[in-house]
């Protein structure tokens, strides 16, 4: 980054809002300098612990969310938190207001709280999530939590991205079982079942052991299930502590270095597929991509050589910028 951007990285490692504010703003808007700001920012990472909280709609997660900030705070542990919203479909923003429903803790600096759009992407993240998530971690977050959007079976993406992976289910929304087996089981670090207090909660646990007896793990931890009913605050403190044995498991078996890794690959592959794509769209600027759809839907081109031939033009251009470069 140049010299006049320096002091807002100063005051955003200081704990200064605005610049927090204004650099989440820089990364999720893509605005001019945002790559060369994670640059700068990166080396800075890696200290915070990244909770990811998933679940079907209605499963109470901003609650939990709510909650266990609080409890975090307790301990003087700063906390910065992402939900990610549904995307409305006539002003690409963001729907839910989970800021309204966490506003309790608006008057307290050491909670930082974010909602974001999920502009059509799928597994329940935007796009630049990942990346919020960079620039709270080098603004000396201790905790950082992800709620997504829950959108049931698609809800895997968050397991790149966060350290624990919490998964949040409730009885009485239907075939449970059916919930976990597509794909959520193997994600989840940990099980939680909300508005325990409701008549099936036992059920839901069964199913979940039965399940868990049926796969182990590669990393050969069994994911605790913990009951909350969060609209009271009950059972937070033991997810809390459910949390903390994950960690210290992590650590005993040395397996946060594979676990990053593994994640890191993902991301990488995602982030390099994002700017292919970038650089695919170019060559459909300015009315072109409407001109080709209509060839294509005409039956006057086909669409394979068209992509064949997007994609040689795209290589082609890359390797002349990398040969002016080198020259």
């Amino acid at each position: 980054m140049n010299a006049k951007n320096q002091p807002s990285i100063a005051s955003l490692r200081s704990g200064d809002l605005r610049a927090l504010a204004r650099a989440i703003s820089t990364v999720e808007n893509r605005a001019p300098g945002w790559s060369d700001l994670l640059k700068t920012l990166f080396p800075h990472t890696g200290r915070a612990r990244v909770l990811g909280l998933t679940g079907a709609p209605g499963a109470g997660k901003s609650t939990l969310v709510d909650q266990l900030a609080g409890h975090y705070r307790k301990s003087n542990r700063s906390v910065g938190i992402i939900a990610v919203d549904p995307t409305s479909p006539y002003t690409g923003g963001a729907i839910l207001g989970d800021r309204i429903r966490m506003q309790d803790h608006f008057s307290d600096p050491g909670i930082y709280i974010r909602s974001m759009a999920t502009r059509g992407s799928l597994g329940g993240l935007a796009r630049t999530t990942a990346d919020v998530s960079t620039v709270l971690d080098a603004a000396g977050r201790d905790i950082i939590m992800i709620e997504t959007v829950g959108v049931g079976q698609d809800e895997i993406e968050i397991v790149r991205l966060a350290d624990i992976t919490i998964v949040i289910l409730v009885p009485g929304m239907g075939d449970d079982v059916q919930t976990i087996k597509a794909g959520i089981m193997e994600i989840a670090d940990i099980f939680v079942i909300n508005k325990s207090d409701r008549e099936g909660a036992e059920r839901v646990e069964r199913e979940i052991r039965t399940l868990q007896s049926l796969a182990t793990r590669s990393d050969g931890w069994t994911p605790p299930i913990v009951k909350t009913v969060a609209s009271e605050g009950a059972g937070v403190d033991q997810l809390a502590a459910a949390v903390s044995s994950y960690e210290a498991y992590l650590k005993k078996e040395n397996l946060s270095l594979r676990k990053s890794v593994e994640n890191w690959q993902e991301r990488l592959v995602e982030m390099l597929r994002d700017v292919l794509l970038e650089k695919a769209r170019m060559h459909l600027a300015d009315g072109n991509l409407a001109k080709l759809a209509t060839q294509i839907a005409e039956h006057k081109r086909d669409p394979y050589t068209l992509i064949e031939e997007i994609a040689a033009q795209a290589e082609e251009n890359g390797t002349d910028r990398s040969s002016r470069h080198s020259g």
